[in-house]
């Protein structure tokens, strides 16, 4: 794969493409009729919540660079989908009992790319917890300040947040809840930078492929974000070369995705895990 299947490529050419793309996957056993509509969609006026196709996280970041917004670290988009995102999903309910399972061995936890502390709201009281029990955000330094702000105006003092992952200290728990498609580098080098590497990780909603990763911008309010659909396989090695044993694996049909401009590249699938070390 090329750096950028359409990168920096002007509308029209988008369109000249669509058309010998088509021809090309003709050959390759793709519907031509199929590649040539997701090629097109570069040119629908209608938002698309996915678009384009890179090899890597930094050539989806110089492909988003060039539109009026990119990445997820802008206070405008920190609030879109609050609401949302502190309700209970359906998705969520493995974590929860997981996390249920381990609260009588575990005094806190590093909720890494953990927004604006939704998940700490949502599961909150659910579980009971108490603000003896230490629940840290890490994120990005704009939806930092933002959970900051709120969490002092709510009194929620058992909710904290970092901008350093090393700010956290020692956790015993890692909670990764839709952190591993935004996340800019594999697992294993995050959990590197920590004191200690924590005894368990529960990680949801985390986008796979059986196939080679592909990373695609996800339009977030304003913002084009990059979005990492990883390989399972390279996905889950990395984390056991840590000394980490896979205890569950859940499925989430209703969050696979296909990519709106390549379609040919099939859906992503969405899964959660439970890992402990040792």
């Amino acid at each position: 794969m090329t750096a950028s299947l359409w990168s920096g490529s002007p509308w029209s050419s988008h369109a000249r493409s669509a058309l010998k793309g088509a021809v090309q996957a003709a050959a390759q056993g793709f519907s031509p009729l199929r590649l040539a509509g997701g090629r097109l969609n570069y040119l629908s006026p209608f938002p698309r919540r996915f678009t384009g196709a890179y090899a890597s996280y930094d050539a989806a970041m110089a492909a988003a660079r060039r539109r009026t917004m990119a990445g997820y670290d802008h206070a405008e988009i920190a609030s879109v989908a609050f609401t949302k995102m502190c309700e209970v999903a359906p998705w969520d309910y493995s974590v929860l009992f997981w996390m249920r399972s381990l609260l009588p061995e575990v005094d806190g936890l590093v909720d890494a790319g953990g927004h604006m502390g939704t998940k700490y709201r949502a599961f909150r009281p659910l579980l009971q917890l108490d603000d003896s029990f230490r629940w840290t955000v890490y994120d990005l330094s704009a939806i930092v300040r933002a959970g900051q702000s709120l969490a002092e105006k709510e009194g929620l003092t058992g909710l904290s947040f970092v901008e350093r992952i090393e700010d956290a200290g020692a956790m015993p728990l890692f909670l990764g809840s839709g952190l591993m498609q935004y996340l800019d580098m594999p697992l294993s080098g995050l959990l590197a930078r920590m004191p200690h590497l924590p005894r368990h990780l529960i990680l949801n909603k985390v986008a796979l492929r059986k196939d080679g990763a592909i990373v695609t911008l996800e339009r977030i309010g304003k913002s084009y974000v990059p979005y990492q659909m990883r390989n399972e396989a390279e996905f889950i090695g990395d984390i056991a070369r840590l000394g980490y044993t896979q205890v569950d694996r859940w499925s989430i049909p209703s969050l696979s995705h296909v990519i709106d401009t390549h379609p040919e590249l099939g859906r992503s699938e969405s899964a959660g895990f439970y890992f402990r070390l040792g």
